[in-house]
């Protein structure tokens, strides 16, 4: 994290937005934290102390901002660039695992001592992972107590509090306001349907929503997704229960309508979606990246913003990547819906057509391999990945060791260095994971006068690095393709 006291003054000075949630200013004689951007005049320099996270401002005893409201910031960009331990134990605790599986649970899937993941955790991040997870708790509680009419002891439960007494020390503590007062200060609106949470997702501007909601659309698995009204919709499974989510780009927000079978699955289900459409990157340092390669630039200019569609399910995710093996998409999107149909669990969908939850690996294990409708060699390699997948053997969540990863992936029958790539882009979350042998990409490069071999496209990339990822998605952009154009 970079605390660079300098760097930290001119952001707060000029209220740059791009930095909300790299750091946050604590005010000395306030004992207020704000995110960079805060509306407020700016206290003096000497005044101000830099944070690296929420809970790091918490545990010095500041309180937030109620102008600001630094909690709602979108995620740092940095647990999604980086695969090292921090990164990982970032990623596990918004996914939930410290208040499912205790700081020993999230040290046993990073496979470090808890003494070694406290350490790292507090050294970067001046905070260690039960402070981390009672402040992401903090935000899912005042979520809660804003956009939903559920009694205060049903809140703190559902946010993962163990106790209402300590849900409401921690809302007074955090907010400097109880439960009750953060509710009445709340918006009013009219009554929303009952069971159903209307949420705003933040992201870093600018974002270019055409090839983000486009690509989804596009390979939407029937069943399992569709672009309903303007929206992007689908099943969620998650650690409590199920959901159902629309999201819906706006000029400066993602538009989230969620349907919790368990509302203790509220925080995961908005980290997923939130991962789902890339919002914590940072555009503006991808796009100054891959601006100075003089052919990529006018990409870039025509539509900055562009972001990498990745999945709500590593394992779903790769399961479809085989199936889309060397066939169209269309067809792609046949043999996963046969899939659904077969194996998946139904669900009830009163506002829209969908109808299960994509297969678990289990399920898919257990399927005769003469029934699917592909290739003996395909039919292996599906096998193959799905009975790894569910005996622990590979791991793509969120946890996972990129190269390591990638190493089980590449050692699979029928795993090139495409399906590994793009589940490497797409699940894994790289943001450098770059498809040199792709057709599309091929064709692109030809067009705006870059190298179009394999080894010679890689070599031109180098310059490109850390973002080839999002490279890609420009790449792609010059083709004539549907995943690059909403949905009417």
């Amino acid at each position: 994290m970079h605390l660079d006291r300098e760097h930290c003054v001119r952001a707060v000075h000029s209220k740059d937005a791009r930095f909300d949630g790299w750091f946050f200013t604590a005010v000395l004689t306030t004992r207020i934290y704000c995110r960079p951007s805060c509306p407020v005049v700016p206290p003096k320099p000497e005044n101000m102390t830099f944070h690296p996270s929420a809970a790091a401002c918490q545990q010095a005893g500041f309180r937030a901002c109620k102008r600001c409201r630094p909690d709602t910031s979108p995620g740092s960009p940095e647990w999604n660039r980086r695969a090292d331990l921090v990164a990982r134990a970032m990623r596990l605790i918004a996914d939930g695992v410290v208040d499912r599986e205790g700081v020993p649970g999230l040290a046993a899937r990073l496979g470090y001592s808890t003494r070694q993941v406290e350490r790292q955790l507090l050294a970067e991040l001046g905070a260690g992972p039960l402070a981390l997870a009672r402040a992401q708790r903090a935000q899912t509680a005042r979520l809660l107590v804003e956009t939903s009419t559920l009694p205060m002891a049903e809140i703190a439960f559902a946010a993962g509090f163990s106790s209402i007494r300590s849900f409401n020390d921690t809302v007074r503590e955090v907010f400097a306001l109880s439960p009750s007062e953060l509710r009445a200060r709340a918006p009013r609106s009219g009554p929303g349907t009952p069971g159903v949470l209307t949420l705003r997702l933040p992201f870093r501007a600018p974002l270019h929503p055409s090839n983000l909601f486009g690509h989804l659309a596009a390979t939407a698995v029937p069943g399992v997704e569709e672009w309903r009204d303007g929206a992007y919709r689908r099943t969620l499974r998650l650690p409590y229960g199920h959901g159902i989510v629309a999201l819906a780009p706006r000029p400066d927000h993602i538009a989230c309508r969620l349907t919790l079978s368990d509302l203790r699955d509220l925080t995961v289900a908005i980290t997923r979606c939130r991962r789902l459409l890339d919002l914590d990157a940072d555009p503006v340092a991808v796009d100054e990246r891959l601006r100075t390669d003089p052919l990529l630039a006018p990409l870039v200019d025509r539509a900055p913003g562009r972001r990498v569609p990745r999945t709500v399910d590593e394992a779903e995710f790769a399961v479809r990547a085989v199936l889309g093996q060397q066939v169209s998409t269309a067809a792609a999107r046949t043999h996963a819906a046969r899939l659904v149909t077969a194996h998946g669990k139904p669900l009830d969908d009163p506002e829209g057509g969908l109808t299960h939850l994509f297969p678990e690996p289990e399920a898919l294990a257990a399927v005769d391999p003469g029934t699917l409708a592909m290739p003996r060699t395909r039919r292996t390699t599906f096998t193959t990945l799905v009975r790894q997948l569910a005996d622990g053997e590979l791991h793509l969540g969120v946890e996972a060791d990129w190269a390591e990863a990638r190493a089980r992936l590449l050692a699979l029958p029928g795993f090139g260095p495409w399906t590994v790539d793009v589940i490497a882009m797409r699940a894994l979350g790289d943001p450098d994971a770059f498809l040199p042998t792709d057709l599309g990409i091929r064709r692109a490069a030809k067009e705006l006068g870059l190298p179009s071999t394999p080894a010679a496209l890689t070599a031109r990339a180098a310059g490109w690095r850390p973002w080839r990822a999002y490279a890609v998605q420009y790449l792609w952009a010059t083709d004539d393709h549907p995943i690059n154009f909403l949905p009417a």
